[in-house]
């Protein structure tokens, strides 16, 4: 697998773990969980534009 295909495919993967810590963290009022859900939300979204931007530049 491509570099940019695995950094756009983890990081939309780290997106979902991440809304889903966030969601939890929220239904369960525990704002540690939601804040690490969050982060990973955006870590993961930063991941995928890598691979976007990996692609374009031709891996």
């Amino acid at each position: 697998m491509k570099s940019s295909t695995q950094d756009n495919a983890e990081g939309k993967m780290h997106q979902a773990k991440g809304k889903i810590k966030e969601t939890v963290g929220k239904v369960v009022g525990n704002r540690d969980m939601e804040a690490k859900g969050k982060i990973e939300n955006l870590d993961g979204k930063v991941q995928e534009k890598l691979g976007q931007i990996e692609k374009v530049m031709g891996d």
